[in-house]
C-alpha cells in the first residue's frame, strides 16, 4: 500500500478543506438531482393523499357518531313516550279499579243496610206478634 504523505501542515489543511468541499459538492449535486426531486414530490403527494384520506375518514367517523347520537336520542324519546303511555294506562286502570272497588263497597253497604232493615222489620214483626199474642191471651179474644 502506498502511503499518502503531506509535506507540511498547510498541505494537510488544504487537503481537508478540499475533501470537505468535495463532500459538500456531492451533497449539493444530490439535492439538485432530478430523480431525487421527483421522489421527494412523490412522497409529498403520498403524504397529502394520506392526510386527505385521514380527514375523509375522520369526517365519516364524526358523521357516523352524529347518526348514532340521533338514533340514541330517537330511541330515548320513543322509550320516554312508551313509558308515559304505560304510566297513563296504569293510572287509568288504577282509577277504574278504585272506582269499581268504591262501587262494590257502596253496593255492599247498601245490601248491608237493606239486610239490617229487613232483619229489624222481621224482628219488629215478631215483637208485634208476641205482643198481639200476649194481648189476646190477656183479654181472651
Amino acid at each position: 500500500m502506498s502511503r499518502y504523505e503531506d509535506r507540511n501542515f498547510q498541505d494537510r489543511l488544504n487537503s481537508a478543506s478540499n475533501a470537505k468541499q468535495a463532500l459538500l459538492a456531492k451533497f449539493k449535486k444530490e439535492l439538485e438531482d432530478p430523480t431525487r426531486i421527483e421522489r421527494q414530490r412523490e412522497r409529498e403527494a403520498i403524504a397529502a393523499a394520506r392526510a386527505e384520506r385521514r380527514a375523509q375518514k375522520e369526517a365519516a367517523h364524526r358523521e357516523h357518531e352524529r347518526e348514532l347520537a340521533r338514533q340514541a336520542e330517537a330511541a330515548a324519546a320513543a322509550a320516554a313516550e312508551a313509558a308515559r303511555i304505560e304510566a297513563e294506562k296504569a293510572a287509568r286502570e288504577a282509577a277504574e279499579l278504585a272506582a269499581l272497588e268504591a262501587q262494590i263497597k257502596a253496593e255492599e253497604a247498601e245490601r248491608e243496610t237493606q239486610l239490617r232493615a229487613e232483619q229489624k222489620a222481621a224482628r219488629d214483626a215478631r215483637y208485634a206478634a208476641r205482643k198481639a199474642e200476649k194481648k189476646v191471651r190477656r183479654r181472651g179474644y
